[in-house]
This record gives C-alpha cells, structure tokens and sequence, in this order.
C-alpha cells in the first residue's frame, strides 16, 4: 500500500534530520568500532532502516513525477490570464507529451505550448532544440487560429530565436522534425534567426512570469543582453 507523501517525508526525514550533510558527518563519526553484534542498535538509533529506504525510494518515485504536476499546474494556473471573453477551451494537454493532441491548449481563438523552462544562460542545447521544435510545429500548423508560446521570461528564449545557432546542429536529433523541416525550406535558412526572422512572428512568445512567481521569482526583471552574433 502506497503511503502518503506526508508520511514518507516523516519517515525520511527520521534518517536525514535537518541537515543531511550534518547526519551522514555524525553518522561516519560515531561507526568505528562497530561489529555484526551492535550493528542492529546502532542501525536503529540512526533510524537506518528499511524505513527509511522505503520512504527514500518512494520519494525517489514521486520526485520523477514533479515535472509532469509542474507542466500541469502551470497550464492551468495560466488559464484564467490567457483566455479571453467568449473563448472556450477545446483541449488540453497536462500530461508527458501531448498525448495525442498537436499542442499544450487549443481554444476557439488559439493553438499553445507551455515551456515552463528555469534558463540557466548557458548552451542549453538540448532545451533550445526543444523550444526551436515547438515554435516550427507551431508556425506550421494550418490553422487560421492565433499561435502562442509560453515560457517563463523570454530573454532566453528570444535570445536563442535571434542567435546564429546552425538549424542543422538544432534538428539532429529530431529526424521527423528535420524531415518536415527540409520538406518545406531545404536548404533556405542556415541559422535559426535567418528562419524565425521570416518565419518567427507569426507565433507570439509570451511570458507568464507574473501569473507563476512560485517559478519564477528570480526571472522577473531580468536584464536585457545584446543579441548572439
């Protein structure tokens, strides 16, 4: 029987205290001198138990889902901000992927993904080809609808859209993308802000840093950088 989060926390927290560096520092302190006949007391005055395994365990699990409850709570605590009088929503995607669906939300008036994305600054390689794929399916989805991007700050993003990334490093390893990518454009566009320059406004990148402080604190305000050469 699964426990309650509450309740694996307590168990945990029973091994680790307050400061885990702190616990395991006094644990390796006081384990000399230990032998097979005092092993099971000092086991369970440490609370080194299989209660503490399984609540670790357990927690591990839980962990491997916190992006997935973000990506939804996120989405739906920005419901209320992103639509408008008379629109209504058709669907949404909460889940891992979009499950089927072509986007994060479609409404009668628009088509959305959600990068709820803490930039570091760095390469990012990996997170921009991500974002560069839901911007191209975006701008190729035929819908006369309005198209949205949102993220949490758009310095980066934009950044990344108006850099000199080569499309080619960007699609390596999206091979459908890359195939309907050159389908369209062959060889036309080199860099990514040779292709969002011509191609790039017709989807709105939308910051939701103020509907989602719990994210984002420390984006609001962020500074403003000149553009990638």
């Amino acid at each position: 029987m699964k426990r309650a989060p509450l309740d694996i926390a307590r168990a945990l927290s029973g091994f680790t205290g307050t400061k885990l560096t702190a616990t395991l520092a006094k644990v390796e302190g006081s384990i000399n001198g230990l032998t097979a006949e005092t092993s099971a007391a000092f086991l369970e005055r440490h609370k080194a138990g299989k209660d503490a395994l399984a609540a670790a365990a357990e927690m591990k699990r839980l962990a491997g889902q916190i992006n997935v409850v973000i990506h939804a709570l996120g989405i739906l605590m920005c419901l209320p901000h992103v639509l408008e009088k008379g629109e209504v929503v058709e669907y949404v995607s909460l889940g891992a992927g979009n499950t089927g669906r072509a986007f994060d939300l479609e409404t009668n008036l628009r088509v959305a993904e959600f990068k709820f994305i803490r930039w570091q600054g760095g390469a990012e390689t990996i997170r921009q080809n991500g974002i560069f794929k839901d911007v191209f399916e975006l701008v190729r989805h035929p819908t006369p609808k309005r198209k949205y991007l949102y993220v949490l700050g758009t310095h980066h993003p934009m950044k990344f859209f108006q850099g000199g990334r080569a499309l080619d490093s960007v699609l390596s390893r999206h091979a459908k993308v890359k195939a309907a990518f050159d389908n369209l454009y062959g060889d036309q566009f080199k860099r990514v802000r040779d292709w969002y320059a011509v191609h790039g406004g017709v989807v709105s990148v939308v910051d939701v840093s103020q509907w989602l402080s719990e994210l984002a604190e420390d984006l609001i305000g962020e500074p403003v950088e000149p553009e990638d050469v």
